[in-house]
């Protein structure tokens, strides 16, 4: 796994051993990465189930301002954690679940990259929070990888789609009021 493009550009990242972590292939990165190009500068992004890092990495190296991560998983962390340090990144990290990590983040992000394990099924209560506690900034993109076909919830549309094999990519915009 290394960082596509940027001032991080070709850097190799730790991955995970083992067969139970997926992360986003470099091919699936590579192309939602250009989807994204024009909302890096000076973003804010969170990674909300971060595992490795890599797509916040990746905003960072393209630009993005700043990055926010968390991750459930102590052992995704402390990979995470060693990730930053090889690139000398300083990221605010948090250690919770989804939904207590959206509850006490405060200010707005640009990029909000939704990638939970492929099990569960949190489209609705992640993009719900995230409008209730208004995380996203207007215009700002929820980038949502899963394998299956979602729908997204009331005050929200679909702004993209991609299929790449068995990994769909929706972006999510906010719907405008009145809309």
């Amino acid at each position: 796994m290394r960082v596509i493009a940027g001032k991080y550009r070709g850097r190799v990242l730790k991955e995970f051993k083992g067969m139970d972590i997926r992360p986003t292939s470099d091919r699936v990165k590579e192309s939602v990465f250009q989807i994204l190009t024009p909302y890096f500068a000076g973003a804010r992004v969170l990674d909300l189930f971060a595992g490795s890092g890599a797509l916040g990495i990746e905003s960072l190296s393209r630009g993005a301002e700043e990055a926010v991560f968390n991750d459930l998983a102590k052992g995704s962390l402390l990979v995470l954690q060693a990730n930053l340090k090889l690139l000398g990144v300083h990221a605010k990290t948090y250690n919770l679940d989804f939904k207590s990590c959206l509850k006490s983040l405060t200010g707005k992000f640009r990029l909000i990259f939704l990638d939970p394990p492929y099990r569960m099924d949190v489209l609705h209560e992640c993009l719900s929070l995230i409008k209730e506690r208004a995380l996203l900034e207007e215009g700002g993109i929820a980038v949502y990888e899963c394998e299956r076909e979602v729908l997204p919830p009331e005050g929200w549309e679909r702004a993209d789609f991609r299929s790449y094999g068995r990994t769909k990519v929706y972006f999510f915009k906010q719907r405008e009021e009145g809309v």
